[in-house]
């Protein structure tokens, strides 16, 4: 039964890391073409990946190399160690 349940939460988690890592990789590629930021989808994308974004760069800021911005690439990498981390741990159970 607590196998059960911690199964389901972690596949709750790796669902959330999933669509957290695709908002990432959307917001990448649409600062390559510098949409309206007033657009409300634009804006959402903003609020949720620049706060991250931020501390990453204020934490490690390498991650800027001659104006390219590599701290997305950074939290994705974070975030798949996250999800394999757990996604192993609930298999060792």
């Amino acid at each position: 039964m607590m196998s059960a349940l911690i199964f389901a939460i972690v596949q709750l988690i790796h669902s959330i890391i999933t669509m957290y890592i695709w908002i990432i990789i959307i917001s990448a590629v649409l600062s390559f073409v510098q949409p309206d930021p007033r657009n409300p989808i634009v804006d959402i994308l903003n609020r949720l990946t620049f706060p991250v974004f931020n501390f990453v760069r204020q934490k490690l800021p390498f991650v800027v190399f001659s104006g390219i911005d590599l701290s997305p690439i950074v939290i994705i990498f974070g975030l798949q160690f996250i999800d394999t981390l757990l996604m192993r741990s609930v298999m060792a159970i």
